[in-house]
């Protein structure tokens, strides 16, 4: 966790004695600096840290005069993907980037976002997700207060396509027995609908996990595919097999150490940087299918009729969610309604 230097040869001297006492108490005066760690899972070539992360990082530390400052964690290195919920909320980590459904026992209600047809961009499907997710969103009060966090901003990827490495797209029947990296959740019972097999992997390990045939390919948007160098010989476009959302967050605990002044900043830093990364994210997709296509890459697009065929498969997907969230105890029906009402009110 980062601290004052002003505090620092005390805290190793006494341990957790002066961290119970830190927590209670702001942390920074006007003289001295904080520096906060910040991890992800992304390298530094992918949008999120360079539209988002990295913005608001000098956003923040140049609006607090350099009294904020921050050691940044890309790629993993303070922690895998699926660890980063945890190390914020023991304190390795100050701030990190998540996707939820990678820890879907504790974030669940998050897949609502994820849902097919839930989003057809990134800046429609996030103006969505931060109205759940910011503070006072029901995602805020129902799932990620009872974890210890706070939401600075969201992200919202575009809707996701099915990236193969080897087996021709040319029906949705071929998707049949396919096994595919999923982010889990939602995902998962999208796959099970087009009789494939799932796999909860972080993207990160996906690359291998193709290489060996562990994985016939995934769900991912191109963007995904560009970064992280996934193997694949075709790609379907124009379909909707849901998405990927992502939270940039602190835990509470830390939040309330900070001054309101500090708060203020990092809060419209973050409306900026949510707003930039889904503009970034939109018209990279673009760009990225491009990229995919000058390196040989087949792009299917299936007739009227196969996707007519897909979404009718799909449809059920969203109710038949939010009833596996009630029977779990989570208001799914509620968080449906919720995200279903801030999509059609836009």
């Amino acid at each position: 966790m980062g601290r004052c230097k002003g505090q620092k040869s005390f805290v190793l001297g006494v341990g957790m004695l002066a961290t119970a006492v830190l927590a209670s108490q702001p942390v920074m005066a006007q003289d001295k600096k904080l520096v906060l760690r910040v991890a992800d899972q992304f390298p530094l070539t992918h949008y999120v840290p360079r539209y988002a992360i990295k913005p608001w990082m000098e956003q923040v530390t140049k609006a607090t005069k350099g009294m904020v400052q921050f050691e940044h964690y890309p790629a993993e290195q303070l922690g895998k993907a699926k660890d980063l919920l945890s190390l914020v909320q023991s304190g390795v980590a100050d701030i990190v980037l998540i996707a939820p459904s990678y820890v879907s026992e504790k974030m669940p209600l998050t897949a609502v976002v994820e849902l097919p047809g839930m989003v057809t961009g990134a800046c429609r499907g996030n103006s969505v997700y931060w109205k759940l997710a910011r503070e006072g969103g029901i995602l805020a009060e129902k799932e990620y207060a009872p974890n210890g966090v706070r939401v600075l901003f969201s992200a919202v990827f575009p809707p996701y396509q099915i990236i193969s490495a080897k087996r021709k797209l040319d029906s949705p029947k071929d998707i049949e027995g396919m096994k595919l990296r999923i982010l889990g959740g939602a995902m998962d019972m999208t796959v099970r609908k087009l009789k494939a097999i799932g796999v909860k992997m972080a993207t990160p390990d996906t690359l291998e996990a193709i290489s060996r045939g562990t994985l016939d390919g995934g769900i991912f948007s191109y963007g995904v595919t560009v970064n992280y160098k996934i193997p694949a010989k075709y790609v379907t476009a124009g379909e909707a097999f849901g998405t990927a959302g992502a939270i940039f967050i602190i835990s509470e605990n830390r939040w309330k150490q900070f001054p309101d002044s500090v708060k203020k900043t990092m809060t419209e830093a973050g409306e900026i940087a949510g707003q930039n990364l889904c503009a970034g994210v939109d018209k990279e997709e673009a760009e990225d299918l491009e990229k995919l296509k000058q390196n040989g890459v087949t792009v299917v697009r299936w007739s009227a009729a196969d996707k007519k065929e897909i979404d009718a498969v799909l449809a059920s997907v969203a109710n038949e969610w939010a009833a596996e969230m009630d029977k779990r105890g989570k208001p799914g029906s509620e968080v449906l309604k919720a995200a279903l009402e801030a999509r059609d009110s836009r």
